[in-house]
């Protein structure tokens, strides 16, 4: 190996890469900042401009774009055609292309202004990418600082990159670029508040492979989006066995939940639907009647709270076998209670809604859609019963509205001073769904209020409703049974609240 192209954004590791090609006899050639910081360690580089003949211009925007580079680049050293033609031009060949390109997303994250966002969208670092990935035959790439050591140990005890290394960095840097053109055509692609891109383009980076899938005989892996923090709003695990991929399910949705939750709330997922939510006037008192929704269900739970987790609800959480627990933050006594157990996994993630579309993946496309949110408010439903709800059920029906958005369809959930009692979910049938959360929640049922996700297309699951001890209720409306809906309400002495829109959560 004779001679590498050095141009960097990301300067880790810089220097001790360039020291080590420099001891190995490579001669180096480097761009602008690039080579200010190789020679202010004391180490010879070329600059390109000395090798092009031509200065940079338009403020650095052309540098590289000349065929004294890219014939260097893009000479297969096995057709004599292109060894001859480089003799004849006077070009010499690169061995190693070591570039990362300008910071794109960290820009956009950073919150710049759209022309600052522009000048940080690379030409010249991609075309170098991508040409010296094409011609991986005869050419290895870098893209990124975390491969120097394994490069450079390898020329040492080599002298040269093995086919498969140069194959392996080739595909490393393809998938480098790749994402960083989705992410800058995503950018492009934002229109309107709500309006959805006319083309999606998804790169994600693989963070670690998962024991196994939702079941043992699937393989499964844990990504993260490139430009973001990470699952989960950038979720870092603190302790415990290693997540699963239905552990992550779980988790998001109890996050998700516990970020719709006004007041201090604690909520249980099992299988990916709440089994209990609540809010108290502390951690401890939501934990406790969320558990006591469903203590059944509660147990193997994952449960995710919006505050900090405090000693008194770590000691409540600990009474019980929970497979995950998620907080913005623990206590110092907290962690060490939850930390007791050694198997529990902990986890802190900032608790917030989710912004990003909904992308399903389907065979031959995807179906993408905006994340559901509950923004109705009170003053945005409509009472049409003869008895208004009192200001207790007021309280309930808005609180069981908000988890029934993230219960699976047909969804029904009873709730009680501020807590779920029983929930219904993922039924074919809506009366089934109310018979189900009646079941779970037997004598509690009293008194209590009940919140479904779409419309009643029959008036059984009012009557069903009300034979528990239902008093009020909340729907969408929208069937062309409302009437007959309404009819049973009025006839159980029950309040109905019409809400004019579906949650639905397959």
């Amino acid at each position: 190996m004779k001679r590498a192209l050095i141009s960097v954004a990301d300067k880790r590791g810089l220097v001790e890469l360039a020291r080590g090609l420099d001891e190995l006899g490579i001669e180096l050639v480097s761009t602008g900042s690039t080579a200010n910081t190789i020679r202010e360690a004391g180490i010879g580089v070329v600059s390109v401009s000395d090798v092009t003949g031509h200065p940079e211009i338009l403020g650095g925007r052309v540098k590289t774009l000349h065929p004294k580079i890219h014939g260097g680049i893009l000479a297969d050293r096995r057709d004599p055609a292109h060894v001859r033609q480089l003799e004849e031009l006077g070009i010499e060949p690169f061995d190693l292309v070591v570039v990362n390109l300008y910071p794109f997303r960290e820009t956009v994250a950073a919150g710049a202004t759209p022309d600052e966002i522009v000048e940080q969208i690379d030409i010249g670092g991609p075309a170098m990418v991508r040409a010296a990935a094409k011609n991986f035959e005869s050419v290895g790439v870098v893209a990124s600082p975390d491969r120097y050591d394994a490069i450079l140990k390898e020329l040492r005890d080599g002298g040269e990159l093995s086919r498969e290394t140069r194959r392996v960095l080739a595909a490393e840097a393809f998938r480098h670029t790749a994402s960083y053109d989705a992410a800058i055509a995503s950018w492009f692609a934002q229109g309107e508040p709500g309006e959805l891109p006319a083309a999606l383009l998804l790169a994600f980076e693989k963070i670690d492979d998962l024991r196994y899938g939702e079941n043992p005989h699937q393989r499964a892996a844990l990504y993260r989006a490139p430009d973001g923090p990470g699952p989960l709003h950038g979720a870092e695990v603190l302790q415990g066995k290693e997540m699963s991929f239905n552990n992550w399910l779980d988790a998001e949705s109890a996050v998700t939940l516990a970020a719709a939750l006004e007041g201090t709330a604690a909520v249980i997922v099992k299988h990916n639907n709440p089994c209990g939510a609540a809010i108290g006037d502390t951690l401890a008192d939501a934990y406790r009647k969320a558990f006591a929704s469903d203590e059944v269900s509660a147990f193997g739970g994952v449960v995710a709270v919006n505050r900090e987790l405090d000693a008194e609800a770590a000691r409540a959480i600990a009474d019980v076998f929970t497979e995950v627990v998620i907080a913005p933050s623990y206590s110092d006594e907290a962690g060490e209670i939850l930390g007791a157990k050694r198997n529990l996994r902990l986890l802190t993630a900032r608790v917030a809604s989710l912004t990003t579309p909904d992308v399903r993946v389907v065979p031959g496309g995807a179906l993408v859609q905006a994340h559901d949110a509950v923004t109705e408010r009170q003053d945005d439903m409509k009472v049409v019963s003869s008895r208004s709800p009192s200001p207790d059920e007021w309280r309930d029906l808005l609180f069981a509205w908000t988890v029934a958005a993230r219960v699976k369809s047909n969804a029904i959930v009873f709730a009680k001073d501020l807590a779920t009692v029983g929930v219904g979910a993922g039924q074919m049938s809506r009366v089934d769904s109310v018979e189900l959360a009646s079941r779970k929640a037997g004598e509690r049922a009293r008194g209590a209020v009940m919140a479904s996700d779409a419309f009643f297309p029959f008036r059984d699951g009012v009557d069903a409703g009300a034979a528990a001890g239902i008093t009020a209720v909340i729907h969408p409306g929208g069937s062309v049974r409302d009437d007959e809906v309404l009819q049973a309400a009025e006839e159980h002495g029950m309040a109905m609240v019409i809400t004019g829109r579906r949650h639905f959560r397959h």
